[in-house]
């Protein structure tokens, strides 16, 4: 029988009917007692003494953990500060840019809408977006200037999910530049347009590589946004909110926070050697071709959806969304994908074509082409955001890690990676 991480048929009516609880309380996650679920609640201090290490040593503000394991939280706390100047305690119902982490909601749409029979994962994206007909390769000869070949494949579907299109991003050293002169958004700074315009541009430029040949973190789960918007006839926002949020009990989660939510939103940090912890600042960084801010879910036009980059949300939402991954597509008595849709997303798609690591539809796998590096085990999945955002999904044990920060550059800090290791060892049964 599947179960729902937060119950809302039994836990949220309960709390309305006793007519004493604050609205506030209301939102709060009922934590069980570890013990109950197979995990030692001593052995989870470890995770609060490491993020307070952190936190002493100022190289995070603060942070937000959760533990979950058969259906049921056994750890939620935060630690430290949302906003450490302002003297703002860090909550359980902080948000926070969740940025790639944005990605594995997305290949979630576009398999709903696969399920729904609007396509085939290897049809060409052109036949919904004709923009990216006849694509073009970009060669770069040992001498000369650089020119463009026709590609032998069009962009699938699948490509996009799996990182195998031959986009890429603005910190690319071929074509970053080439991005950002045709102003393609990135998701990580206010932009004066739509998915649907960056969409365009993306697909009058040329690609890294063949379609399929490669493996390249990309743009190509934006050009999936726009896919859910075109076949579904919805704003991404809407779609979103409608066909995932709203069925999975995800009550903050947004592209742009509600202004009466505002003040839950964390304040983003920045850690450089000799430098220390400092806000990040009103101005945006830039790395090279790639240039990011910290205030793109509150201001500007607020009139992009970026399916790969663009969302806040909480460590009990997010959490929502991994339980129905974990239920195989079921959330109480509704079913956003089938079973065999979780399974195929939850397979390496990559084979010889990255012989290191695993990747599926939207998640990174561990442990399928190699031993794992740290505990876990083999056949976890999950992925990670730009500020410092991580979490993991293990069939086998029936567990979900989440690890929220806002953190970038991080100065090489491995405290997300240590609160799944410190998460599994308090495994005892």
């Amino acid at each position: 029988m599947s179960r729902q991480l937060v119950p809302r048929r039994i836990v949220f009516p309960v709390l309305f009917c006793a007519l004493v609880l604050s609205a506030a309380m209301s939102q709060e996650v009922p934590v069980v007692k570890p013990e109950s679920v197979g995990l030692s609640s001593e052995r989870l201090e470890r995770i609060s003494t490491a993020v307070q290490r952190s936190i002493d040593d100022k190289r995070i503000a603060g942070g937000v953990t959760l533990v979950a394991r058969r259906g049921h939280v056994a750890w939620l706390k935060a630690q430290g500060m949302s906003d450490r100047e302002a003297g703002k305690a860090m909550r359980p119902d902080t948000m926070f840019r969740i940025c790639s982490m944005s990605k594995p909601i997305t290949s979630v749409a576009v398999m709903m809408l696969y399920e729904e029979g609007h396509f085939l994962l290897e049809d060409p994206v052109s036949k919904f977006l004709p923009e990216f007909k006849n694509p073009k390769v970009l060669v770069k000869p040992a001498s000369g200037e650089p020119y463009t070949i026709p590609a032998t494949h069009e962009i699938t579907i699948r490509d996009l999910l799996r990182h195998t299109s031959g986009l890429t991003y603005q910190w690319n050293t071929d074509l970053g530049a080439i991005y950002r002169d045709a102003n393609v958004a990135s998701g990580l700074l206010p932009y004066d347009g739509t998915i649907a315009d960056s969409t365009r541009r993306i697909a009058g430029l040329p690609l890294l590589f063949n379609p399929g040949e490669k493996y390249e973190y990309s743009l190509g789960l934006d050009v999936l946004g726009r896919l859910v918007e075109v076949v579904s006839g919805k704003p991404l926002d809407e779609f979103f909110r409608t066909r995932i949020f709203e069925p999975l009990g995800m009550k903050d989660s947004y592209f742009y926070p509600p202004d009466n939510k505002l003040d839950r939103l964390a304040t983003a940090y920045t850690y450089y050697d000799g430098k220390g912890l400092n806000p990040f600042p009103d101005t945006p960084i830039t790395e090279g071709a790639f240039t990011y801010s910290a205030d793109y879910p509150t201001r500007g036009p607020k009139k992009l959806f970026s399916g790969g980059a663009g969302l806040v949300s909480t460590a009990a939402d997010y959490a929502r969304f991994c339980q129905m991954m974990l239920d195989a597509g079921k959330v109480g008595n509704t079913r956003l994908l089938s079973r065999k849709s979780v399974e195929l997303m939850t397979q390496d798609q990559l084979g010889k074509l990255n012989p290191e690591w695993g990747f599926g539809l939207g998640f990174g796998i561990e442990g399928v082409k190699a031993p794992l590096s740290e505990i876990g085990s083999a056949g976890q999945y999950g992925w990670g955001g730009f500020f410092y955002t991580l979490f993991s999904i293990d069939p086998k044990e029936q567990m979900i890690v989440i690890f929220m920060g806002q953190l970038h550059p991080d100065g090489d800090l491995t405290l997300n990676r240590q609160v799944h290791e410190l998460a599994y060892q308090a495994i005892i049964d």
